[in-house]
């Protein structure tokens, strides 16, 4: 008798371990989203571009719980194809394209696993299951133009930029004949997106013609140009991330892109059934673009004016020069 006692009250035991475990399990993910790959031109700790990509990857598995896979140093239209084949066989859903390269070839593969959402950067490829999301860099680059256009002493300022197509370019031009018409804008191509080197000899030619602020928009040579200009005590504004680490008081401010902040949306969007294909134009608006930090240098009054016009951005869509002529 007593034995089958302290059986019944071993199996009870049991019992509610089982249902205690059962209640306190965390329920699985009933989204859309199951997995979500990453494919980077770059290494995935190189920063600021591609660290960015690899956060936002990060943040989606710690938000949505969900596995996630990556894959760097992608270079080729057929690694791109085995890699989204891998990423098909494995379960992952969404696929992320950290930059512009990889338009054609989702657009390509869109039709062959239409089970898959392909999101990617800077590009104006589309079709019904690959969303492109676009930075306003226009915008970023005349409120950069504004600063450097005052903070100049010699009234020359310049923008080193990795290809001609990047709109900050124009942008920056704009920003800075509004803010001083009697400025001139020197503009050097890298044609790299991370080569120092070439980056460093546009920066000493321009600074051999009294350039005395400069906008280095490109993204490892970014940081070079900054540390390189902070020694030689003249301004630089920061690019992608806050890059006020580096010049200090010598680094105006950084235009900031909030690229984690797209790719959890992009997710959050899937996981609900509402990311459609196509092409989005992202900025200011959206607070994924910012200004970071001002250098003690900028005097109050113009740190006023810029955020002003920021707000006035946000609100109206006119640029400074655009609501002086409304």
């Amino acid at each position: 008798m007593l034995k089958r006692s302290v059986l019944l009250v071993s199996f009870i035991l049991i019992l509610v371990s089982i249902v205690l475990s059962a209640c306190s399990s965390t329920p699985e993910h009933e989204g859309q989203l199951y997995k979500a790959g990453l494919i980077l031109e770059g290494k995935a700790g190189e920063e600021p571009w591609n660290a960015k990509g690899y956060r936002g990857l990060t943040a989606i598995k710690e938000k949505f719980g969900v596995e996630v896979y990556f894959k760097e140093n992608v270079e080729t239209d057929q690694e791109v194809t085995e890699i989204v084949r891998e990423f098909s066989q494995k379960g992952v859903n969404l696929i992320f394209g950290h930059g512009s390269k990889f338009g054609r070839s989702f657009v390509d593969m869109s039709t062959v696993y239409p089970d898959i959402h392909f999101v990617y950067f800077n590009g104006g490829q589309h079709a019904e299951n690959v969303t492109s999301y676009n930075f306003n860099a226009h915008a970023m680059g005349f409120f950069a133009g504004m600063i450097a256009g005052e903070m100049s002493q010699t009234e020359h300022v310049g923008i080193l930029a990795a290809y001609e197509w990047q709109s900050e370019i124009e942008g920056y031009y704009e920003g800075v004949k509004h803010q001083n018409p009697a400025a001139e804008v020197h503009i050097d191509y890298v044609n790299d997106w991370n080569n120092a080197g070439s980056a460093l000899d546009a920066y000493e030619r321009q600074r051999d013609v009294n350039v005395d602020v400069f906008y280095p928009i490109g993204n490892q040579f970014s940081r070079k140009v900054i540390e390189q200009a902070a020694e030689d005590n003249l301004y630089t504004i920061g690019y992608i991330n806050d890059q006020s680490n580096i010049g200090e008081r010598y680094v105006l401010t950084s235009t900031i892109q909030d690229v984690e902040k797209i790719y959890e949306m992009a997710a959050e969007h899937f996981d609900e059934d509402r990311l459609a294909g196509g092409v989005y134009r992202l900025g200011f608006p959206e607070n994924v673009l910012s200004l970071g930090p001002y250098s003690q240098d900028i005097p109050r009054y113009f740190r006023n004016e810029i955020e002003h016009a920021v707000d006035m951005y946000k609100t109206t869509g006119l640029l400074p020069n655009e609501l002086s002529v409304h």
